[in-house]
């Protein structure tokens, strides 16, 4: 008898170990999904001020909010404009991330101490030539340069579409040929010296020469060529090819032209802005777009093909582009060259 008692008593006291237990699992478990839930929500109540190309970008930065907590506030400005604006006021950073434009931009900005490094751990599955070695600037894809062609314009003037770079020197296209001025531009200054790197010094320039004396008027934002040659404007526009275009010449009966010989091509950067106050949040951003989840979707709000994405691994659209057709351009030039090409661009072209 007291064997049975024995034994319901170690019973009554395993089954109590096991209530215990179960409940401190839970509260594990809930304590362990509260600590979750704070670290996704790391920056909850603050805000990341960020200069981009396009607000195209909403639906990943939304995405990042959600994650983090973080607000995001989005500045659309061009390349250029970040770099006039960073002059004018050197003391004061513009913004905490800076997202899109020219790597010339950037590595200009990293010459005037206006970035801050950051080298992600995500970092190193991109191509060295593609991130700055110092840890300033990294890419998050490729720009590519072509044309757009209004063929009823062309048509009517009795005007063959042009394939080629070559064939938009010929005067037979004066006054049909729009493109930005590339001082405003990142992917016109990508244009501009990709065709120099191509040609070489003295014949890039006697070839631009010749566009200018067909380009009339030279636009003073980034959208300019495509919208004025879907208006009729012009019959020509040089322009930054992606599913925008192809979707823009779909709507307005243009047509998209990769030129034969050869396509310009510029990484487009990604920074943190020197002394940003939201220095931390722009580092986690930077984090968070490395994903490769998150990479596959920047692909897809920029519209670009699988061979302008820097990523290995992540695929893109499918536009037609064969990655062996860029030209061979020297990177590490872009930056230093700016200034003098955009000067000699500016005596060349006068007041157009």
């Amino acid at each position: 008898m007291k064997a049975i008692k024995k034994i319901g008593l170690l019973a009554v006291f395993l089954m109590a170990l096991l209530v215990v237990t179960a409940c401190g699992n839970s509260d594990s478990k809930d304590s362990n999904k509260s600590n979750d839930t704070k670290s996704s929500q790391q920056f909850k109540g603050q805000t990341m001020n960020v200069v981009a190309t396009s607000d195209a970008y909403q639906p990943l930065f939304d995405k990042f909010s959600k994650k983090t907590g973080a607000k995001v506030k989005v500045l659309s400005m061009s390349s250029g404009e970040v770099l006039a604006r960073m002059k004018a006021d050197k003391s004061k950073p513009m913004a905490d991330l800076w997202f899109g434009g020219g790597l010339d931009a950037f590595m200009q900005a990293k010459t005037d101490g206006q970035l801050e490094k950051y080298q992600s751990s995500s970092v190193k599955k991109i191509d060295s030539q593609y991130r700055d070695k110092d840890g300033y600037w990294l890419s998050k894809g490729l720009t590519v340069g072509g044309f757009v062609v209004n063929k009823k314009v062309l048509k009517e003037k009795n005007l063959p579409v042009p394939k080629t770079w070559a064939d938009l020197a010929d005067s037979k296209y004066k006054g049909e040929i729009i493109m930005s001025d590339p001082a405003v531009s990142g992917t016109m200054y990508a244009i501009v010296k990709g065709i120099i790197d191509q040609k070489g010094e003295k014949a890039g320039w006697e070839y631009w020469n010749k566009v200018n004396d067909n380009i009339s008027f030279y636009g003073k934002r980034g959208k300019d060529p495509q919208e004025k040659t879907a208006s009729g404007e012009f019959g020509i526009g040089i322009i930054p090819v992606d599913k925008m275009a192809f979707d823009s010449a779909k709507q307005n009966n243009l047509t998209v032209v990769y030129p034969k010989d050869g396509i310009p091509w510029v990484p487009e950067g990604v920074a943190v802005f020197k002394n940003a106050p939201g220095k931390k949040i722009a580092e986690a951003f930077i984090d968070f777009m490395l994903e490769p989840k998150n990479m596959k979707e920047l692909a897809k709000l920029d519209g670009k093909d699988t061979d302008q994405i820097i990523m290995p691994g992540v695929k893109g659209l499918d536009l037609g582009l064969n990655k062996k057709d860029l030209i061979k351009e020297n990177l590490s030039t872009f930056g230093s060259d700016r200034k003098a090409v955009l000067n000699k661009w500016s005596d060349m072209v006068g007041d157009k």
